[in-house]
């Protein structure tokens, strides 16, 4: 990728939510926008190799798809109101809702529980996000041309049914906002693991956009714990960012982890958020109960200092409220260091988790442990078989080359 390739590749992932946001605004059709936006994109590959990168990239996109979007509007057989809305597009659009921000609404527009989960989802990873269709497909394990048609009901049954582009009253958001949450950690975890291996392990525009949001939900709900404990989990996530790669591109597991090479303001930021959940009283919920475990991850100074029971317990808190495979996985690999890996492995086999790597994975550490060295090789096989994120293939890869028979 040439210079000019790279630059460009950077504004869109840090202008493409703000681009489609402004423009679904103005005209009120997302369809449109996502399209208008995407024209303005392939200009700009177009020109700016040229012309260059102009002074506020970001202004020209936005400029140059509003223009588009007015001249396709122009085009169509029936001018109705929008057409007469879209030729007096101004900067100065009444703030509608509770806050002002084109990409929250943006995001509690492809939130609306008029759509099924999966859609909100698929909708608000392709809209605010920017993720292609592939890689939302790689994600829900979909073929992509379902995935295509998903998005594309999602965005006529907005249309259809008039779902205003708003952020809701403030007594309409307890709500809505469970929606809101479970979409930002979808963003925030795409961001964190990357699912497409052609790119990059870490996705830092993906991870702050869900960081941004998530911080401005919370100042419209600023007692809500499960906005605080969600705010919480992504700093405390995030603050480990810069250790979670190795110089040679592998993923670098906690427990390997250089924790002086942690973020610490974000670390504190999240302590203090969890601290503020537990003072209130309140029976914590599950975004706060995964901010709680992490905070004894990210307060031990080594990873021998963890303090293995009190996270067991949070995992038993955390499977009243969810008692899925995925948590009972997750809470083995702490019984692992408290019990040991023959406990840890009884609880691990048998769970319906076989198409998800990170199950293989831990079964091949356990099983490693135990000195089942075949048996542990096999799993690494499935695992590096099943996982799209190439850092934690390379990582996975080494770890059985160095696992004996």
């Amino acid at each position: 990728m040439t210079g000019i390739e790279e630059r460009i590749a950077g504004v869109y992932r840090a202008e493409w939510a703000r681009v489609v946001a402004g423009l679904a605004r103005r005209i009120g059709d997302l369809d449109v926008a996502e399209e208008m936006a995407a024209e303005a994109f392939a200009t700009a590959v177009e020109r700016w190799p040229v012309d260059g990168v102009p002074p506020n990239p970001g202004a020209w996109l936005a400029t140059t798809a509003q223009r588009k979007a007015v001249d396709r509007l122009r085009r169509e057989a029936k001018r109705d109101e929008k057409h007469k809305e879209a030729l007096m597009l101004t900067d100065t659009a009444e703030p509608l809702g509770a806050i002002d921000d084109d990409r929250l609404r943006l995001v509690f527009t492809c939130c609306h529980p008029a759509l099924a989960m999966e859609a909100r989802t698929a909708l608000t990873l392709r809209m605010v996000g920017g993720l292609t269709v592939a890689e939302i497909a790689r994600a829900f394990l979909v073929q992509e041309s379902a995935m295509g048609q998903r998005i594309t009901r999602a965005k006529a049954k907005i249309k259809a049914a008039r779902i205003p582009y708003r952020v809701p009253d403030r007594e309409d958001l307890p709500a809505r906002v469970t929606g809101v949450l479970t979409v930002l950690y979808l963003i925030f975890n795409e961001g964190y693991l990357a699912g497409d291996p052609q790119r990059e392990a870490i996705r830092e525009d993906l991870t702050a956009e869900a960081i941004r949001l998530t911080r401005l939900v919370r100042e419209l709900m600023p007692a809500d714990g499960e906005v605080a404990g969600l705010l919480a989990l992504m700093l405390l996530t995030e603050a480990r960012r810069a250790a979670r790669m190795s110089a040679s591109g592998e993923l670098v597991p906690l427990d390997d982890q250089d924790r002086g090479a942690w973020d610490r303001a974000l670390v504190a930021e999240g302590h203090a958020l969890v601290r503020a959940r537990l003072a209130s009283g309140q029976a914590p919920g599950r975004y706060q109960i995964l901010a709680a475990i992490n905070a004894v991850h990210t307060d031990a100074p080594d990873v021998r200092d963890t303090d293995w029971s009190q996270t067991v317990a949070l995992y038993d808190m955390l499977l009243r409220l969810e008692p899925t495979p995925i948590v009972r996985l997750n809470r083995a690999v702490a019984v692992a260091e408290l019990d040991g890996p023959q406990v840890a492995l009884a609880q691990v086999e048998g769970l319906p988790l076989e198409g998800y790597p990170a199950f293989h994975a831990t079964r091949a550490r356990l099983l490693r442990r135990l000195g089942r060295g075949a048996e542990a090789r096999a799993a690494y096989d499935r695992a590096i078989e099943l996982e799209g994120n190439r850092a934690a293939t390379a990582y996975l890869t080494r770890r059985r080359d160095e696992t004996g028979r």
